[in-house]
């Protein structure tokens, strides 16, 4: 009955890391990336997102509670699993091996971003906009965390599609696997380049 249990829980896990949490990486870099169309662009966009009829309900069930039980099984998971680079050196071990460890600098990022913005415009000491990213990226330490924080998630989503895609039944054999790895790679570099230009036009402004 346990391991039942257990293999629904990280069923549901590796689905959440697709939908709906995947859904809103991807959403919220696009948004991010109006950034390099100006100042103004990205405040349209984001009052947008803000202003979406039923925000707190949408955010609390499609964004927060999945994050949250992602995260902390995703915890579960690094600690019980060992991982044996050092005997298999194979290329899809290792990918297993950086899937937990991007999993835990994802949580410390994600932990801190949400912080550092939701919160603070919750408690109504900062207002959603352009300044208030570029103010955070100002800081050269936070430009080079915020810039680990979003290659290590992407590369946490699309290497987690990857698993998902094999281990929902989608990539059985060894020819559409690779046709998965490749595809996951092209959609990790795409996906890194949208939030790291956002991030470089928020530092720099170029």
């Amino acid at each position: 009955m346990a391991e039942h249990r257990e293999f629904f829980y990280r069923r549901l896990h590796s689905l959440l890391g697709v939908i709906p949490i995947g859904i809103f990486l991807v959403q919220h870099l696009v948004v991010n990336h109006f950034a390099v169309y100006g100042e103004e662009s990205f405040n349209k966009a984001a009052g947008f997102m803000h202003d979406l009829p039923f925000r707190l309900v949408l955010e609390t069930f499609i964004i927060f509670l999945p994050i949250l039980f992602h995260a902390i099984l995703g915890v579960y998971i690094v600690f019980v699993t060992k991982s044996n680079t050092k005997r298999y050196g194979f290329f899809r071990n290792w990918m297993f091996y950086l899937q937990r460890v991007t999993g835990v600098i994802t949580f410390v990022f994600i932990a801190w971003h949400v912080w550092e913005t939701r919160v603070q415009i919750g408690m109504g000491n900062e207002e959603l906009n352009y300044s208030l990213m570029e103010n955070i990226l100002s800081n050269p330490v936070m430009f080079w965390f915020y810039i680990l924080g979003v290659i290590s998630t992407t590369f946490h989503f699309a290497n987690g599609l990857w698993s998902f895609m094999v281990s929902w039944g989608i990539a059985q054999s060894p020819r559409s696997q690779k046709i998965v790895t490749y595809a996951t790679l092209l959609i990790f570099l795409a996906v890194s380049y949208i939030g790291v230009r956002a991030l470089i036009q928020f530092a720099y402004g170029a």
